[in-house]
């Protein structure tokens, strides 16, 4: 039997949107076969900070980790996170992945195969976002 298909998108810090420049900040991953929705997110301050130094050195990231961590929440299915977080699995990717002009955005949605979701975050996460 195949693996089953998954789909992901990165997470970007876009710090001035009409530049069009970015830090990657995590990774979303949805295997419906799986039932798996997942994120692994930077939300390290300091780290990303650091990242974001070059292209907005006096960037509030405090404000960033809360909007990542609220991200987080949407994605666990967290009801503290609000509505959104309420939503099934698959609503919620596609709500988390739908394009925006925020200073937060996402990649368009790639697809794969995976038997392990959960390793194939971890790896998309080491090789996309903390490999930076």
């Amino acid at each position: 039997m195949p693996a089953p298909a998954f789909s992901y998108a990165v997470v970007r810090v876009v710090p001035r949107v009409e530049r069009e420049e970015f830090v990657n900040a995590g990774v979303i991953l949805f295997c419906a076969e799986r039932r798996f929705l997942g994120c692994r997110l930077l939300v390290d301050a300091t780290r990303l900070s650091a990242r974001l130094g070059a292209l907005a050195p006096r960037l509030e990231t405090g404000e960033i980790v809360r909007h990542l961590a609220a991200l987080r929440g949407v994605c666990e299915g967290d009801a503290s996170a609000g509505p959104i977080a309420t939503m099934s699995p698959s609503e919620r990717f596609h709500w988390l992945v739908a394009p925006r002009s925020t200073s937060i955005q996402t990649s368009a949605v790639h697809a794969g195969i995976s038997d392990d979701p959960g390793a194939t975050l971890a790896h998309l996460f080491e090789t996309l976002v903390a490999a930076e």
